[in-house]
């Protein structure tokens, strides 16, 4: 293969390693609300050219990951309190769904799953690692909802923590958390039990009480 193909063969690679990081960046916390980004900095961070650095961001600006100005200035999204309250209701919409949708197909094996992600959630809030307990918290809830196998619904809810993702991470970095949050294990005892109308109660509580906290400050 010419040096020609294979540059222009690795553009749609070296496009989606950079979606796929950035965007996990944004979801996770990472990244504080309002952070500026350029096509420049974007590209010189990944050591790739202007392109595939554009077309990351082009798409990620398309889910709502980041914002762009009418100036052209890229951002993550930094929200104010009506439009959190109106993530946190979706979520309080979707994510009840979603649970209600998965519970005939749990099984033992996969509450075990979310048990030991709980684990990992305890030892990211002991360490003060505000990035990890968002990113397993997200894992909780995905390895949930995957079951409920409603692929347009469960991207749609992505877009929702993308969107919300640089305000969660504010948020709990500034929580003091003590333990996994009571929500989860709520879940777990409403899912051993299936128990659908306490399944809803518990994950709409918990995907919804701490954004409304920051929002009513």
């Amino acid at each position: 293969m010419s040096s020609a193909r294979q540059a222009e063969s690795s553009v749609p690679a070296a496009h989606d390693r950079i979606y796929r990081t950035l965007r996990n960046r944004i979801m996770c916390g990472e990244l504080p609300p309002g952070q500026a980004l350029t096509i420049r900095g974007v590209a010189a961070d990944f050591g790739v050219s202007m392109t595939p650095a554009r077309e990351s961001v082009r798409r990620l600006v398309a889910e709502g990951a980041l914002t762009l100005s009418g100036s052209g200035r890229v951002a993550t999204p930094a929200l104010g309190n009506e439009r959190i309250e109106e993530l946190a209701a979706l979520r309080g919409m979707i994510e009840p769904e979603l649970s209600s949708r998965a519970l005939p197909k749990v099984h033992f094996a996969l509450i075990e799953r979310l048990e030991a992600i709980n684990m990992v959630i305890a030892d990211a809030v002991g360490r003060g690692d505000a990035v990890g307990y968002i990113r397993h918290n997200l894992e909780f809830h995905r390895t949930l909802y995957l079951r409920a196998q409603a692929p347009a619904m469960l991207a749609m809810l992505e877009t929702v923590w993308l969107q919300l993702g640089p305000t969660m991470g504010a948020l709990y970095g500034r929580l003091r958390r003590t333990g996994v949050p009571h929500g989860h294990r709520l879940i777990i005892e409403a899912l051993k039990a299936g128990d659908e109308p306490g399944l809803r109660l518990a994950v709409r509580t918990d995907v919804t009480q701490g954004l409304r906290m920051i929002a009513g400050e």
